[in-house]
């Protein structure tokens, strides 16, 4: 029975990633995006420890595997192109050249390459260590970060219209990147240098631009893990020499 209750825990975790990723989809198609987007950073809290405490509990499993994802799909899918969605359409009121009136539904694309994005990692046994693509998590914040930028200029509804195809590609890439799961290990600092230099600059950024400081801290992982990627390919070429 108590083995049960424990079993149980990640899964409730989960659920709460859900629950607030439907909240911020109902909130941004309201027009509120600044309470979606607060939301949406709950959801990915839910989606740190979930995990975290599956592993802690020994309580991982099939069903939370499918869970997450589709509690991901939602509020890392959903949420963030109903967001997009409502800048979109603000925005294209003030933009200079006449687009077609469906230019704001372009930001559900985000929402159809997180899915497959999630598809991909649900069968992909290479994503243990790391990950192979962008996080959607980090999709996500990235966008929530913009939200709460001068996104609204016409600069920027041309920017953002430019940020959706390319952060949708990172989705589905092939490129490494480094997880910031954290485990025990004699050489810790050398092991996660690159997450420890993350965490600090993330301080800095938010500490800094505040909110809009997030989407820097996730176009600073991304350029990290480019970064860890030769860094790592130049070490191997030495080794073979």
């Amino acid at each position: 029975m108590m083995r049960k209750i424990i079993n149980s825990i990640p899964n409730i975790l989960t659920s709460g990633n859900l629950f607030c990723g439907c909240i911020a989809t109902v909130l941004a198609v309201k027009g509120n995006i600044e309470t979606a987007t607060y939301f949406i950073f709950a959801s990915a809290i839910f989606d740190f420890f979930d995990g975290f405490v599956a592993r802690l509990l020994k309580a991982q499993s099939a069903l939370g595997l499918q869970l997450d994802s589709l509690a991901d799909m939602v509020s890392f899918g959903v949420a963030p192109s109903a967001i997009v969605f409502h800048i979109l359409s603000i925005a294209q009121i003030h933009a200079p050249l006449e687009l077609p009136t469906f230019t704001p539904y372009f930001a559900f694309l985000i929402a159809i390459f997180s899915a497959l994005r999630l598809a991909k990692f649900n069968i992909d046994e290479r994503q243990t260590a790391e990950f192979i693509g962008l996080p959607t998590p980090a999709c996500t914040l990235f966008f929530c970060g913009l939200a709460h930028s001068n996104i609204f200029t016409v600069t920027g509804f041309y920017a953002l219209l430019a940020l959706i195809p390319l952060f949708c590609f990172l989705l589905i890439s092939e490129l490494p990147m480094f997880s910031l799961k954290i485990r025990k290990s004699p050489k810790f600092a050398k092991k996660y240098s690159l997450q420890i230099l993350l965490l600090l600059c993330a301080i800095v950024f938010i500490a800094v631009w505040r909110l809009k400081g997030i989407s820097i801290t996730i176009a600073f992982y991304i350029l990290l893990s480019i970064f860890g990627n030769i860094r790592r390919s130049q070490n191997k070429t030495k080794c073979q020499q």
